[in-house]
């Protein structure tokens, strides 16, 4: 994975927009990352769809451009994993044709769909428009729940004004959830973002985790309001 920014002028507000790029043709990456970087555009790219799952859970980009025919996971099982805990904005490329291909992505969650060859001047637009559609997340780095608040810029957490001091895990896994308000972020996803592919049938550190954020936030960490357990399944950020 491979990080570049360049430019001003795709921009939102006073910060670079950010654009994560996945395929795993290493020509057409380079090609894009000089293209995007030559507007203005942060950069950021994958060759693959669980190092694509990973960044946009850590660090999420403005905006993803993902190609369907990936080494490990085909686009559209990536589409649908992000959908769980994403809104992110996808444009998806893909040298497939038809009709159904497209429908498929589309169902799976993608926003835009553009074949190969495409011209970069058509996929800028389309970028632009997906971008027009979404708010700027830098005009509320700011999460609030009835106790506390996450600053996400400065990766800080308050309680009652006083600042929380938290383990690196325990901000990865609080970061995660907040990023995602009220929508369902599995075990898997979770254990696969904070800890790795090694650790994905780990449930009972999640367990432990969530119990030592809970005592940090909630009022009453044994009915907690806002970091919530589905059982069996994952957990849930409610502001």
């Amino acid at each position: 994975m491979n990080t570049d920014q360049a430019g001003s002028s795709g921009t939102q507000g006073s910060r670079r927009t950010s654009v994560l790029v996945v395929d795993d043709d290493p020509h057409l990456l380079k090609a894009l990352r000089i293209t995007l970087q030559a507007h203005g555009y942060a950069v950021e790219s994958a060759a693959d769809g669980g190092t694509a799952l990973r960044a946009a859970s850590h660090r999420p980009p403005d905006v993803m451009i993902l190609d369907l025919g990936l080494p490990d996971l085909d686009g559209a099982e990536v589409l649908r994993e992000l959908r769980r805990w994403s809104n992110l904005p996808v444009l998806v490329l893909s040298a497939r044709h038809g009709s159904s291909d497209k429908v498929d992505a589309l169902d799976a969650g993608a926003d835009d769909y553009i074949t190969k060859p495409f011209g970069l001047d058509e996929l800028l637009a389309r970028l632009r428009a997906l971008l027009r559609r979404v708010p700027d997340p830098a005009s509320a780095p700011t999460v609030a729940a009835s106790s506390f608040t996450v600053d996400l810029a400065q990766r800080q957490v308050r309680r009652d004004g006083d600042v929380v001091r938290l383990t690196p895990t325990e901000w990865n896994i609080l970061e995660l959830l907040v990023r995602n308000p009220t929508r369902l972020v599995t075990q898997q996803q979770l254990l696969l973002d904070v800890w790795g592919p090694a650790y994905q049938t780990e449930a009972n550190y999640l367990r432990v985790y969530m119990a030592q954020l809970r005592r940090k936030l909630e009022a009453d960490p044994g009915k907690p309001r806002h970091l919530l357990t589905e059982p069996g399944v994952g957990y849930r950020f409610m502001p």
